[in-house]
């Protein structure tokens, strides 16, 4: 069963009640919410996800709630709450979905600790995996959004979940995140693509949600062996350019871009120069998009 095949109605009970049971393979989420808007973006987002039976184990409890008092009639705000806790500081309601995005992301690279989480987007094509390490403003997520539009599977936008045993890539394909500018630059170059409406003034500006192709989300239980290594910056009026790049910096700055390096200590060590063992590395700037796609495919075509 999909959360597609849940009524709008359905789907806003469950949230008030028992929760929605999600899977995320290889994760499952509880959502629970008082906020109806919530629904709306859960459908439009996910409504190729499968549902798993209430009830079921769940990685993560998570409940979006109004605020009370004054606050639920008077700018009205939202509270994320994890296993019960109350987790950040509340936002305004009508940034009630990206808080339950972002927080989902604090979850998993919180608490995901059996993989080397990195901030990286990931896409795959015939077998092999890109993996974009990049800080937020670089072009990450448009080049993502992109790329799934040309052919490329989605792995991930912001969570590299990489094997510790296998060193394949575990897919995390939800939806992408794109801000400001992009919003309207993904709009013009994927007129087909399911956007939900932007949400300003928000910590990142303004943001909208796009969501992940079905076949992604139909191929979620399919790893991927990671094959290049990209650092990608965009920046007005370049031409497409790959340039090999060091494994040792390589190394060096997928640590950096690591949630919990640290923690896995020798063993993080160890499993980023294994992977760099199979990977071409490289930076990568552009300037269109158009141009970045032709460069991509003739990355693939030379594998």
């Amino acid at each position: 069963m999909k959360l597609s095949d849940l009524s709008r109605a359905r789907l806003v009970t469950c949230l008030r009640g028992e929760g929605v049971w999600l899977s995320l393979s290889p994760f499952v989420v509880c959502i629970q919410s008082d906020v109806p808007a919530l629904a709306d973006r859960l459908i439009e987002m996910y409504a190729d996800f499968a549902l798993v039976p209430s009830g079921a184990f769940a990685d993560f409890h998570i409940e979006l709630r109004r605020g009370r008092g004054l606050r639920r009639w008077i700018r009205p705000q939202v509270d994320f709450h994890f296993d019960g806790v109350p987790t950040f500081h509340p936002l305004p309601l009508d940034q009630a979905y990206p808080m339950l995005e972002w927080g989902l992301n604090w979850c998993i690279a919180s608490h995901a600790h059996q993989y080397l989480i990195v901030h990286a987007a990931v896409v795959e094509r015939s077998g092999k995996a890109v993996i974009m390490p990049a800080p937020p403003g670089a072009g990450k997520s448009t080049l993502c959004a992109a790329l799934v539009h040309r052919g490329w599977r989605l792995l991930s936008d912001e969570l590299a979940l990489l094997d510790v045993d296998s060193g394949h890539v575990i897919p995390l394909a939800r939806p992408i995140n794109l801000k400001n500018r992009s919003i309207e630059i993904i709009r013009r170059f994927a007129p087909d693509a399911v956007l939900t409406p932007p949400v300003h003034d928000t910590r990142k500006g303004r943001v909208a949600l796009l969501r992940p192709p079905a076949d992604s989300v139909r191929r979620i239980d399919e790893p991927a062996m990671p094959a290049w290594i990209v650092f990608p910056k965009y920046q007005a009026g370049t031409q497409a350019c790959f340039r090999p790049f060091s494994k040792g910096q390589t190394c060096l700055r997928i640590a950096q871009e690591s949630f919990n390096y640290d923690i896995h200590g020798r063993a993080g060590f160890e499993i980023l120069t294994r992977m760099l063992d199979h990977c071409d590395c490289y930076e990568f700037s552009y300037g269109e998009l158009e141009d970045a796609m032709q460069a991509f495919a003739a990355l693939a075509a030379s594998s």
